[in-house]
């Protein structure tokens, strides 16, 4: 009996060490290192290296090549990166994801459309295909905001011969702007009679004539009675959309991003890509409450968590409110101090200021991150102070409240996002001398509010943190061209204020670790052991190409948790 125990010993001991070695062979195979590369780690402790290693999802180590392979298996599989750049995953701390799905499958015209003249082609094609046609209502995305000075051209291509009773809704670039033709306008229930009815202040949201007689321009609350007529997408059209914003965000290396209008079919898209196995980014989502009654606006964003707790990766932990609209004409909503020039009214400041206060204080206290629209400068102040008022009723939360835009911010304002703990989500792709920051805004603004146009720099010498956004698809969600014009302020009309150029290395910074500081997770954001691998390879050394070199940067492959989910073809 002794004999035999001693041969069963034996040979577990060995099943026991061929089974280990089995796991070993399996995790070994898992294990990679990445070398021969210009890695930015986005950690400022670390933020040069050479080399990467990871197992499975999760960054093991990252160093010069010799640290690198201690931390894994002999056989782990090595990858010559060719001397290449490599970066964390890129962050959108502000991307309306699902929207952009949408007009990636619709028709959008961002990319094809600069001038008048372009427009009734696209319009045609985008009817006669079928990819504009949004119910019996063909609707165009993505329509500079000049060509609103231009209604009388607008009604002539579009509301007369083949149009004259084909609705037709074409949708601003900003997503606060549109313009609906004729037919569309008598279906809404938009006509003089309706506009005679209003306040001025509810008429300041349509375009009229001298006649009071409706030009087809609408902004902000003025959409409602149109868009209302609009047919809700299907779940196939939905999942469409979602993959197609996978694959465009992967694209252009971005891993990661805030959604910050989690309307109900958004969070629909996301947890059907989920149910499917295709969401495997963090995704931040944030529900749109009114300020109006917190309680109850609190209330229904809970029960919104609760839907939706179990979806994976999909994390809904903040609130988005609107300050103001926006500020070019004929819009001209966003909230100044100073009244617009052509006008007399400041715009409106969608809160009353107390009521808002009182939301930041509850949502702050119940954990939910405040994120703020403001465009104007007195929107901005109003913001701050809601976040003031928060940060003194329960003290420094440490939540990553956000403001988003801040097209115009005081100068005594500056200081306040470093005291107050407050993130800015700047779209600094916009920040270029063209008709959108100069015919259509200066000759309105006060020149007092007008210098101090996408201040980032101000900010961020005052100790504010910026975080990388796009806004997509309000535009392009492509980090290399927004770095660009953060870094030059370039135009066609020149440079938009050269004191406020970003620091190119900055703008890295605020589209990886700060992102994800802006999305309050620290799972991702930078390459640092025990991190997500979310990786992206770059075509070039952009940490010293010249501006216009790093603009035109490729995607080589992208990263998500350790699989490639993109490689450019």
């Amino acid at each position: 009996m002794g004999r035999t125990f001693g041969r069963a010993l034996v040979f577990l001991i060995f099943a026991l060490h061929l089974a280990t070695s089995l796991v070993s062979a399996q995790g070994s195979a898992d294990e990679r290192i990445l070398y021969n590369a210009k890695v930015f780690t986005a950690d400022p402790l670390n933020p040069y290296a050479e080399a990467v290693s990871i197992r499975g999802d999760k960054i093991i180590a990252v160093g010069n090549l010799r640290e690198v392979e201690q931390s894994v298996s002999a056989n782990a599989d090595r990858i010559d990166l060719a001397g290449k750049t490599l970066f964390p995953g890129f962050i959108d701390s502000h991307s309306h994801s699902i929207d952009g799905g949408l007009n990636l499958i619709g028709a959008d015209a961002t990319e094809d459309v600069t001038r008048l003249d372009q427009l009734p082609p696209f319009v045609d094609d985008a009817r006669k295909s079928g990819r504009g046609m949004h119910g019996d209502i063909l609707e165009v995305f993505g329509i500079p905001l000049e060509f609103w000075s231009h209604t009388d051209v607008l009604n002539g291509d579009f509301s007369t011969g083949a149009y004259a009773n084909q609705d037709v809704l074409l949708q601003g670039m900003d997503g606060h702007t549109a313009w609906a033709n004729r037919a569309l306008l008598l279906r809404a229930g938009i006509t003089s009679d309706f506009l005679k009815n209003l306040t001025p202040g509810q008429r300041a949201y349509y375009g009229v004539d001298s006649n009071m007689q409706p030009t087809g321009f609408l902004v902000d609350a003025g959409k409602a009675k149109v868009e209302a007529l609009l047919s809700k997408p299907t779940p196939e059209k939905l999942l469409a959309a979602g993959r197609a914003a996978l694959e465009y965000n992967y694209s252009h290396g971005i891993t990661a991003w805030l959604d910050p209008l989690a309307a109900d079919y958004v969070l629909q898209t996301y947890k059907m890509l989920a149910d499917h196995g295709e969401l495997n980014s963090e995704v931040v989502a944030f529900p749109q409450v009114l300020s109006k009654d917190p309680a109850g606006d609190l209330a229904t964003v809970q029960k919104t968590r609760e839907t939706y707790k179990n979806v994976a990766h999909l994390h809904i932990t903040g609130i988005k409110i609107f300050a103001d609209g926006v500020a070019e004409f004929p819009s001209q909503t966003a909230h100044l101090t100073k009244p617009y020039k052509n006008t007399g009214h400041n715009g409106d400041l969608l809160f009353e200021q107390q009521k808002f206060n009182d939301l930041c204080i509850a949502a702050d206290k119940a954990g939910l991150i405040i994120h703020v629209h403001a465009i104007g400068d007195g929107a901005v102040t109003a913001a701050l102070d809601g976040i003031a008022a928060a940060r003194k009723a329960n003290g420094d939360s440490h939540l990553p409240h956000t403001l988003t835009h801040e097209q115009f911010v005081q100068p005594q304002d500056f200081p306040r996002f470093r005291q107050l703990g407050v993130i800015s989500a700047l779209q600094l792709f916009w920040a270029e001398a063209a008709n959108d920051t100069i015919e259509i805004l200066k000759p309105y603004v006060d020149p007092e509010i007008y210098k101090w146009q996408y201040p980032a720099r101000s900010i961020l010498d005052n100790g504010g943190i910026i975080s990388g956004a796009s806004d997509w698809p309000v535009s392009t969600a492509n980090v290399f061209r927004a770095i660009y014009q953060a870094e030059t302020r370039r135009g066609k009309e020149g440079v938009l204020d050269a004191s406020q150029d970003m620091p190119r290395e900055a703008m890295f910074y605020a589209y990886t670790r700060n992102s994800a500081r802006a999305m309050n997770l620290d799972s991702i954001g930078s390459i640092a052991p025990g991190k997500r691998a979310d990786l992206v390879l770059l075509d070039r050394d952009v940490l010293t190409d010249s501006p216009e070199e790093m603009r035109d940067t490729k995607v080589l492959w992208t990263m998500v948790a350790g699989k490639t989910v993109y490689r450019a073809k």
